[in-house]
């Protein structure tokens, strides 16, 4: 009897979750984004929420929550209701590397969140105040060994991509810097260009509008190969560090419990929007590559980045705190 009144509840619910995913969404949607205005996370939040909010018939709301690397903002996204209406661009530093970088999380990002679809991947980008005597990595290197913890090295925040960017060069390269974190890509972008901090190593996107304006210079690319934006900026490992390699990548993310009917439309919203030509001429204007799959397909790149993240962390010596 019990069994069969189990059966029947289950049944119950999936007519119920089919009946709501067949009518979502029928209001405007929330976009968590763990990062400030003008962050490379904002930038490519905005691309995502217009295309989408227009395919989904709803708009799609930027909600910026900074704060703590972009932990802030995914435990309030991890804690939502799971109904769709609160979605969550996922990122490595608060999905990924948060894990490795803080103690204690209060929100577990590989089981509380579930994927929706990849949007992009970004390289970083490293840049300097053109006040800085260094045109090339090997000459910023040179001139971190002669002053050693004298240069200020500005990132997103602890656990930031910026922030382990920065820390791996440094350990690859046997120097040392000081290590300034921001509120934000936004935040320590804007601290390079005033000369607060010498240099950064952060996702392209933000920074580009300044090296663009001539307000920072690019020195190196972080992906494995070159950037089309920036074709004539080597890459780090091009540049002497042989190995190297650091990026960013951004997806849809949602509460866990989120119906599967309703992941499926927000899947299908998300491939068609990065899928098409006017988004994907955006992120590419913006250093980004369009990138888009299955909820398996992403929960399995996610696992990788977490491993391969395990590796970089202990390589750069970065403790959690």
């Amino acid at each position: 009897m019990n069994r069969l009144l189990g059966v029947t509840l289950a049944v119950a619910l999936l007519v119920v979750s089919g009946a709501a995913a067949s009518q979502y969404p029928a209001k405007p949607l929330r976009l968590i984004v763990p990062q400030g205005p003008g962050s490379s996370s904002d930038i490519i939040s905005r691309i995502v929420a217009l295309k989408v909010g227009e395919l989904l018939g709803q708009p799609l709301v930027v909600d910026n929550r900074p704060g703590a690397g972009g932990i802030l903002g995914a435990d309030i996204a991890a804690k939502a209701a799971p109904d769709g209406y609160t979605l969550m661009l996922g990122a490595t530093p608060w999905v990924t590397m948060a894990p490795y970088t803080y103690r204690n999380l209060s929100y577990d990002p590989l089981n509380d969140l579930l994927p929706v679809s990849l949007v992009a991947i970004s390289p970083n980008l490293l840049v300097v105040n053109p006040s800085v005597r260094a045109t090339t990595v090997k000459e910023l290197v040179e001139l971190m060994r002669a002053k050693p913890d004298q240069l200020n090295m500005a990132s997103a925040g602890v656990g930031s991509a910026s922030h382990l960017a920065g820390a791996l060069l440094n350990a690859m390269a046997g120097v040392s810097a000081v290590h300034v974190p921001y509120k934000g890509a936004g935040q320590s972008v804007i601290a390079v260009v005033s000369g607060e901090a010498e240099w950064t190593f952060t996702p392209m996107s933000g920074p580009l509008p300044h090296v663009r304006s001539g307000k920072l210079r690019p020195i190196a690319v972080g992906g494995a190969i070159r950037s089309p934006i920036l074709p004539d900026v080597p890459t780090v490992a091009e540049a002497g560090l042989p190995g190297y390699n650091s990026g960013l990548w951004f997806g849809i993310m949602v509460p866990k419990g989120t119906p599967r009917p309703i992941v499926d439309r927000l899947n299908l919203a998300v491939v068609k929007a990065v899928q098409s030509q006017d988004m994907g001429d955006q992120l590419a204007a913006q250093g980004a590559d369009p990138v888009s799959g299955t909820p398996e397909e992403y929960a399995r790149f996610i696992r990788e980045d977490y491993d391969t993240i395990a590796r970089v962390v202990k390589s750069a010596g970065i403790k959690p705190e």
